[in-house]
């Protein structure tokens, strides 16, 4: 079969993602293989793709937002069967026995394995997994609805958590992204009044049609100080300025796996009246479970931007070049 993978990481310009021949995977004892349908593309691909993220493995194929149909199972399979449609996400191993892991905290396990980054993911016509790490798709989400869901959701929904904003209370998004936009609509339905700051003219507009209370340039003072707020760009610049736009004992929560280096903060200005700074790691299988069934009873709206397999390096610029509405999504189709 024909894959992508990261050859040789480094800026999106000299064409770190490259197109090779690969033996087609079989699943081993307790996995499941996946016909790929669509894989959504993430930001988290762009980091490895450019060497922001250290490869784990030589030839890695990326994608981690995998829709397909079980086509061949490994023994000792029991959740699903063939023919069965599951997402395939981020997380795809724990040990399930150091401490985190057994407090329900598995997000921080200590020995954890990364889809497209561990091990192969959805850049590919069939990708593995272990059935316990899989997800079964809501009914009402079409394939490439429900890829974008399994890593841009999952992680806006965690993210959002990690914020805590009180009931009612406002919420500001810097960036908005396939992730933000996604939490944006989780927010807005709980009774969040949002505000987001982001650099896209496209993106200020989708916000808006979403139902954010405003949208302006991504380091201008939101209209009300904020309860909470969540950084989805990689911009370390921007910490101070969400900072300073929460109310006292305000919440910052950072969504991003890489973010560039954080200005020097002033504590009195930036921390003072217990404003909170918080990181969030990957996700736990119960926040994939969580968030996908919230996502259907709110009926999330899901903006894509289409691109066939054979574009993903094109697919990955534009996302460099913030020229992607919402989150770009490959369909697989088969490579010839």
């Amino acid at each position: 079969m024909l894959a992508w993978v990261v050859d040789r990481p480094g800026p999106i310009s000299t064409g770190p993602l490259v197109a090779v021949e690969r033996r087609e995977p079989h699943p081993a004892r307790g996995e499941v293989r996946v016909a790929v349908s669509v894989c959504g593309v993430c930001r988290t691909d762009l980091h490895l793709a450019e060497g922001d993220l250290p490869p784990r493995r030589s030839g890695v194929v990326p994608g981690h937002e995998v829709v397909g149909v079980v086509d061949e199972v490994g023994e000792d399979v029991s959740r699903f069967r063939l023919g069965d449609r599951i997402g395939i996400a981020w997380l795809r191993s724990t040990c399930g026995s150091c401490r985190f892991c057994r407090r329900g905290d598995e997000n921080l396990c200590t020995s954890p394995g990364f889809t497209g980054w561990d091990a192969d993911g959805g850049y590919a016509p069939w990708a593995v997994v272990d059935e316990r790490f899989a997800h079964r798709i809501p009914d009402g989400f079409d394939d490439a609805t429900a890829a974008p869901l399994l890593c841009a959701g999952i992680i806006g929904y965690r993210a959002l958590r990690r914020a805590d904003p009180p009931p009612g209370g406002r919420l500001g998004i810097y960036g908005f992204g396939a992730s933000a936009h996604l939490a944006a609509q989780v927010a807005l339905a709980e009774g969040q009044t949002v505000h987001v700051m982001t650099r896209a003219p496209s993106a200020r507009r989708l916000a808006l049609e979403l139902g954010a209370a405003s949208a302006g340039g991504a380091s201008d003072p939101p209209p009300e100080p904020l309860d909470a707020a969540i950084l989805f760009a990689p911009a370390g610049e921007l910490v101070p300025t969400a900072l300073e736009a929460l109310d006292r004992g305000g919440t910052l929560a950072i969504a991003g796996i890489h973010l560039s280096d954080v200005p020097t903060l002033v504590y009195q200005r930036h921390l003072f009246q217990e404003r909170q700074l918080r990181s969030v790691t990957a996700n736990t299988r119960a926040d994939g479970r969580e968030f996908l069934d919230l996502a259907e009873r709110i009926d999330i709206r899901v903006a894509t931007t289409h691109y066939p397999m054979e574009q993903a390096d094109r697919a990955l610029a534009d996302l460099a070049g913030d020229r992607v509405e919402g989150a770009a999504v490959l369909h697989v189709d088969r490579m010839p």
